[in-house]
């Protein structure tokens, strides 16, 4: 096994960049976070490779400004896995590519089976990969030369499977598609953060009451406030099932929230007075939640929709069979056709009259890309019309 050195100061991030500007060809770019771990999702390593200059293993948080790497290969085509993952820690950093490749996304687009790193790269290049170190936690230092050989092979051989995957791209004609998406996602914008993100709690539909939601709301703001202070994942803190434990619990004095045995976790007795300020902070409070979230824009689930809304849902089970049969008609998974999100928005709002040009201006609205415009507005259009046709309609129409 090679020694792999981690770059961990500025000069010898200029050294590597000077490197890597004087390669050729695309550059792979991979990071490994500490998720599960840590309550940030900062980059802990980031490793480059390019034809012509090797592989390089940076330490962001000691180097801190990565301008040099940024200069050396920002203008190159990047090639990631999965780069929606990785793109948000890079640009924390001042790191973004001005074009990329996804090889995860490509094979999707391709049909292939299985996309995860390992298996893209031994189905394209017969090369197995060990994943034995992708949920470790790599904010460790120093970090074992094992997980630095792990690190380093994820970037080894991106290049070749980029080229593999190119070349499939065009047997397919796909190549636009990709292109189309490749783009998408370096131009997504974030999407904004929930209106009431302690929601997300597991095990809060439990809880019932405005004013024990009120507690596990504020218990789960606490334990957010002091992860983010000690950079710790929130779960590691206090599980959420042991937060949900507490306000079950009801517990009428300090002491007996440390009595409660299903409240655990390795801060869950260190900081109990943090705990019992604020379940007395949530039974203080005012504002008391409703039992039900409310506002944003997400639709009704469909299960509901036969009785909310029946032209919607006549309207979404005449489409999605369509729209399913033309994904299985370029083997790639529905959801990369289109999304079930955007197909339902679309059914529960159709755009008055519909027609396949109406049905395209309101695709375009809501963020599908233009292959994607162009293999459905038509089949969708067809499908909301004769959703609506009375019997002696459709016979008309069929004759």
């Amino acid at each position: 096994m090679a020694d792999y050195v981690v770059i961990d100061d500025i000069a010898g991030l200029e050294a590597a960049a000077a490197q890597l500007a004087a390669g050729e060809g695309p550059v792979a770019v991979d990071v490994e976070r500490a998720s599960g771990f840590r309550y940030s999702q900062r980059a802990y390593l980031i490793q480059v490779f390019r034809r012509g200059a090797g592989v390089f293993l940076f330490d962001p948080p000691p180097i801190g400004d990565f301008r040099a790497l940024q200069n050396a290969i920002g203008q190159e085509e990047w090639v990631l896995h999965a780069a929606s993952q990785d793109l948000p820690s890079l640009r924390e950093l001042s790191l973004e590519p001005v074009s990329m490749f996804d090889t995860e996304l490509a094979a999707r687009l391709l049909g292939h089976e299985r996309v995860g790193l390992g298996a893209v790269v031994e189905d394209t290049l017969g090369i197995t990969l060990a994943k034995a170190h992708s949920a470790s936690d790599w904010s460790t230092r120093p970090l074992p030369q094992a997980w630095l050989e792990y690190a380093a092979l994820d970037v080894e051989h991106l290049v070749d499977v980029r080229d593999a995957l190119a070349a499939e791209l065009v047997e397919q004609g796909k190549t636009e598609y990709a292109a189309e998406e490749f783009r998408g996602v370096l131009e997504r914008v974030p999407k904004p953060l929930r209106g009431e993100p302690w929601r997300r709690l597991s095990g809060l539909h439990t809880v019932r009451g405005r004013k024990a939601l009120a507690v596990a709301r504020a218990l789960w703001t606490a334990r957010e406030d002091y992860a983010r202070r000690e950079d710790v994942a929130p779960g590691r803190l206090v599980p959420d099932r042991a937060l949900v434990a507490a306000v079950l619990a009801d517990p009428k004095s300090k002491q007996e929230l440390a009595a409660v045995k299903e409240f655990t976790g390795r801060a869950s007795r260190s900081q109990i007075d943090r705990w019992w300020a604020a379940i007395e902070a949530g039974r203080a409070s005012d504002e008391l939640p409703l039992e039900r979230a409310t506002g944003g824009d997400s639709l009704p689930p469909p299960r509901a929709w036969a009785d909310r809304n029946p032209e919607a849902d006549a309207r979404l089970k005449a489409a999605r069979p369509v729209v399913e049969e033309r994904a299985a008609e370029l083997a790639m998974p529905t959801e990369n056709l289109l999304t079930p999100d955007l197909l339902r928005r679309l059914a529960w709002s159709p755009p008055d009259p519909v027609t396949p040009t109406s049905v395209s201006v309101t695709l375009e609205l809501l963020g599908a890309r233009r292959w994607q415009i162009d293999q459905t507005s038509q089949l969708i259009a067809d499908a909301f019309v004769g959703s609506v046709q009375s019997p002696s309609e459709a016979s008309e129409a069929d004759s």
